[in-house]
C-alpha cells in the first residue's frame, strides 16, 4: 500500500483489510461489539486520502461531535509517516498528522451548515438560530397557549409531550395518526388539534426565523427531493462514509440516498444487533435493506473478530442474539484465552441486589481491579436507586450516566439565551427568557415588548422601552451590552455578555458561585469558535453531556464506580459488568412487550449490555420487588421471572448460583420454593 504508514495496517484482519481496500461501489460494513469499527472506517477514510481521495471531498458522518474528532485524529495517526503530506495536512505531534476534513460531523451539524449555504435557494434566511429541545417546547408551550387547544373539559397534552409527538412524526417520517397510535394512544382523542398546533408552531418558528433540531434533518431531506438539487450537493462528494448506520431514521437514509442513488462512493457501517434507539425514531430497517437499495446490491463485510470480551463471555452473547427474528448473522469470536463463565445470580429482592453488587465490588477492588473498571448497567435510570443507596452506605464512590444535561441548567439556558436574543431579535423564546432576567419584568411585561421588535431587534426594542420600577441600572446595563453586541467582535461578545450577566447571577441563584464555573468554561469553550454564530450553532447540536463534565469533577475522588443506563453505555466497555433486573416487566421492560419488533429491541438491548463486559459479567435476576400501594392492603411483594431473553439453552452458558445475604441476627430467611407469577402475561395483556 503506498503512500501510507503501513504500521497501522500490519494489524487488520482479513474481513477488515476487505472494507479498508473496498472500492467506489456501495459498501456495508457489519461491525459486530467490539469488532474495531472505529478502527476500519478511520483506516478507510487514511487509505482513501493516500490514494488520491480529496478531503475536502469526503463527507464523514458521525453521531457525536467527539466521534468525528476521534476519526479524524486516527486518518491523521494512519497517514504518518507517510512520503509527501498532503496539500490539506499539517503535522500533528511526533506521532501523526493533523487531517482537516471540512465536511465531517454530525447530521445535524453538516445538515446546518448545507442549509445556510443553500439558503437563497430553498427560501430561508440564512442567519437563523438554532433551538434546543427545551427551547423548542417553550415555543410549542407559547403556542399552544395562544391557541387555546388546553381550554376544554379535557387535559390536553402538556408542551414537552406536544414537541415529542411532533419530532417523531418528523423524524419517523410518518402521519400524526400513525405517531400517535403507535407512540402516544393516550392523545389519539387530539389528532385533528395537534395538527392545528403544529402548523401554528410551524409558522411560529418561520416568523421568528428560528430552527428547532428536526427542522436540520427535514429541511435537508425535503431539499433533497429536488433532484437538481440533490445531484448538486452530492456531487460536491466523491466519498459519503456514515458510522452507526443502524442509529439512522427514515430521514437520514433518505438524504443518503438522495444525494448518492447510485451509491457510489458510500460506505456505511454499523451493527443491527446494537440498534437500540427506536424511541428517537431510529429505523434498525435502514440497515437490513440497505445492500437491496442499489442495483447491483451493496457489498457485505462482516467484521466478527472481537478485541474485547473472553470466549465465555462471546459464547453466552451470541445464545442471546442467535434467537433474534432477523438479523445479518455473524458469530463473534476471539483469540483471548482463557476466561470464567458469566454469572447468571439469582437473589431474594432489590436489597439482596444492591448488596450483591457491592460485596462483589469490593472483592473486585481487593484482587487489584480499580472501581472505575467496573460498571452497573441498567435498563431504567430509576431501577438504580436501591444500589445507589447502599453504595453510598459503604461509602462507596460513585458517578451515574444519564443525568442533567449541560444545556438544560437553568443558568447555562441563561446565558445562551442572552447571546441567541442578540443574534436574532425575532427569537421569542430567547427574549422572553433574557428578559426576565432584569429585576422587575414578568412573562406580561417581556411578551408586550417581543411585540415590539422590528428591524432594530434586541438592542431596539429595550432601547425604546422605559425601564421597570427599581431596576433602572440593571436596565441601562443590559442596553448598554446589546448595544455593545453589535459592533463586537467574536469571542469579545462571550466577555459583554457574560458582565451583564454574572450580577444577575448572583440574584438568581443561592449557589451562584458554583455556577459561575460553568460561564467561565463557556466563555473558555466560545473562544476556540470563529463567530457567534457557529458557536451557537455546535453547542446546541452536540451539546456536553453534564454541567460536570465542562467545569471539572467535584468529587474528593479520583476512583469511582460507574453507574449507567444501558443506552448511554453503548460504545463503552468495562473489565467488570453487573446488568440489574434481568426478568420480564424491567427487561424486556412491560412497555416494551408489545410488539414484535419491540421486543427484538429489548433482546439488542440485552445484547448490548453483555458485550460491554471484557472478563467478568454477571447478570442479576432478583425474584421479588417491592412495590409500593399497589392495593388496598397497602405495599406487596411483587414476584418475578427469569428474562424470556434467557431460556434453557442460552442459560447453560452461564455459572447459574443464587446469593443471600449473611443473615442478622435474628433475621429469618425464605423457605421453600417461591411463587412464581406470568408478569410477561400481564405485560402482554397491558394494552390488550
Amino acid at each position: 500500500m503506498s503512500r501510507i504508514n503501513s504500521a497501522a495496517f500490519d494489524d487488520l484482519n482479513a474481513e477488515q483489510r476487505a472494507a479498508v481496500e473496498h472500492g467506489l461501489e456501495p459498501l456495508l460494513v457489519i461491525a459486530g461489539a467490539g469488532s474495531g469499527k472505529t478502527k476500519t472506517l478511520s483506516c478507510r477514510v487514511a487509505h482513501l486520502v493516500a490514494n488520491g481521495a480529496d478531503p475536502s471531498r469526503i463527507l464523514l458522518l458521525t453521531f457525536s461531535r467527539r466521534a468525528a474528532s476521534e476519526m479524524i485524529a486516527r486518518v491523521g495517526a494512519a497517514l504518518a509517516g507517510r512520503g509527501s503530506p498532503h496539500p490539506l495536512s499539517a503535522p500533528h505531534g511526533g506521532d501523526g498528522v493533523s487531517v482537516r476534513i471540512p465536511w465531517a460531523g454530525t447530521f445535524h451539524a453538516i445538515g446546518a451548515r448545507l442549509l445556510r449555504e443553500l439558503a437563497p435557494v430553498i427560501g430561508i434566511d440564512p442567519e437563523f438560530t438554532i433551538h434546543d429541545r427545551s427551547d423548542s417546547a417553550d415555543l410549542m408551550g407559547m403556542v399552544r397557549q395562544e391557541l387555546g387547544v388546553a381550554t376544554g373539559a379535557k387535559r390536553f397534552p402538556m408542551k414537552g409531550t406536544c414537541l415529542a409527538i411532533y419530532s417523531r412524526v418528523v423524524n419517523a417520517d410518518e402521519s400524526i395518526d400513525d405517531a400517535v397510535v403507535t407512540q402516544f394512544p393516550w392523545c389519539r382523542e387530539w389528532n385533528a388539534e395537534l395538527k392545528t398546533l403544529f402548523g401554528a408552531y410551524v409558522e411560529a418558528k418561520q416568523k421568528q426565523n428560528v430552527l428547532d433540531y428536526d427542522d436540520l434533518l427535514w429541511l435537508w431531506a425535503e431539499a433533497m427531493n429536488e433532484p437538481a438539487l440533490a445531484r448538486e450537493v452530492g456531487a460536491r462528494f466523491d466519498h459519503v462514509l456514515v458510522d452507526e448506520y443502524q442509529d439512522t431514521n427514515k430521514l437520514q437514509a433518505r438524504i443518503l440516498l438522495a444525494m448518492k442513488p447510485d451509491g457510489r462512493g458510500v460506505t456505511v457501517v454499523g451493527d443491527d444487533a446494537q440498534s437500540i434507539y427506536s424511541f428517537r425514531a431510529a429505523d434498525v430497517r435502514n440497515i437490513l435493506e440497505f445492500p437491496k437499495a442499489f442495483t447491483p446490491e451493496a457489498r457485505l463485510v462482516t467484521l466478527e473478530q472481537n478485541y474485547r470480551s473472553t470466549a465465555p463471555i462471546l459464547d453466552a452473547s451470541n445464545a442471546v442474539i442467535d434467537l433474534a427474528k432477523e438479523r445479518y448473522t455473524k458469530n463473534l469470536r476471539t483469540t483471548r484465552s482463557g476466561g470464567v463463565a458469566p454469572k447468571l445470580v439469582s437473589v431474594r429482592d432489590e436489597a439482596a441486589q444492591a448488596s450483591y453488587i457491592a460485596e462483589s465490588v469490593l472483592e473486585a477492588r481487593e484482587r487489584g481491579l480499580t472501581l472505575m473498571q467496573q460498571a452497573i448497567l441498567f435498563r431504567a435510570a430509576d431501577f438504580s436507586a436501591p444500589v445507589e443507596l447502599e453504595l453510598a452506605k459503604r461509602d462507596i464512590p460513585f458517578v451515574k450516566f444519564g443525568g442533567l444535561k449541560f444545556l438544560e441548567a437553568s443558568h447555562v439556558k441563561d446565558f445562551l439565551a442572552i447571546l441567541r436574543w442578540a443574534q436574532n431579535g425575532g427569537d421569542r423564546i430567547a427574549g422572553f427568557r433574557a428578559l426576565q432576567l432584569v429585576p422587575g419584568v414578568g412573562p406580561a411585561k417581556a411578551s408586550r415588548m417581543l411585540e415590539a421588535v422590528d428591524e432594530t431587534g434586541a438592542y431596539g426594542v429595550v432601547r425604546n422601552t422605559a425601564p421597570p420600577a427599581g431596576a433602572s441600572e440593571a436596565w441601562d446595563a443590559l442596553k448598554q451590552m446589546l448595544g455593545d453586541l453589535q459592533g463586537a467582535t467574536w469571542p469579545g461578545d462571550l466577555d459583554l455578555a457574560a458582565q451583564w450577566y454574572r450580577p444577575m447571577m448572583n440574584e438568581r441563584y443561592d449557589d451562584a458561585r458554583v455556577r459561575a464555573g460553568d460561564i467561565d468554561q463557556m466563555q473558555r469553550i466560545g473562544a476556540t469558535f470563529g463567530s457567534r454564530t457557529s458557536f451557537l450553532t455546535e453547542l446546541t447540536l452536540d451539546p456536553p453531556n453534564s454541567t460536570s463534565d465542562e467545569s471539572g469533577k467535584s468529587s474528593k475522588d479520583d476512583d469511582y464506580l460507574i453507574l449507567s443506563t444501558i443506552h448511554s453505555a453503548k460504545g463503552q466497555e468495562w473489565k467488570n459488568v453487573f446488568v440489574l433486573n434481568v426478568v420480564d416487566g424491567c427487561m424486556p421492560s412491560d412497555l416494551g412487550a408489545g410488539s414484535t419488533a419491540e421486543l427484538e429491541e429489548e433482546r439488542r438491548l440485552l445484547y448490548v449490555a453483555m458485550t460491554r463486559a471484557k472478563d467478568d459479567l454477571h447478570l442479576i435476576t432478583p425474584q421479588r420487588f417491592y412495590h409500593t400501594q399497589q392495593t388496598r392492603g397497602g405495599d406487596k411483594h411483587v414476584y418475578a421471572i427469569r428474562s424470556r431473553f434467557l431460556p434453557e439453552y442460552v442459560c447453560s452458558k452461564f455459572e447459574q448460583t443464587a446469593w443471600a445475604p449473611a443473615a442478622a441476627p435474628g433475621e429469618v430467611g425464605v423457605s421453600g420454593p417461591l411463587p412464581k407469577i406470568d408478569l410477561a402475561a400481564k405485560a402482554r395483556g397491558r394494552f390488550g
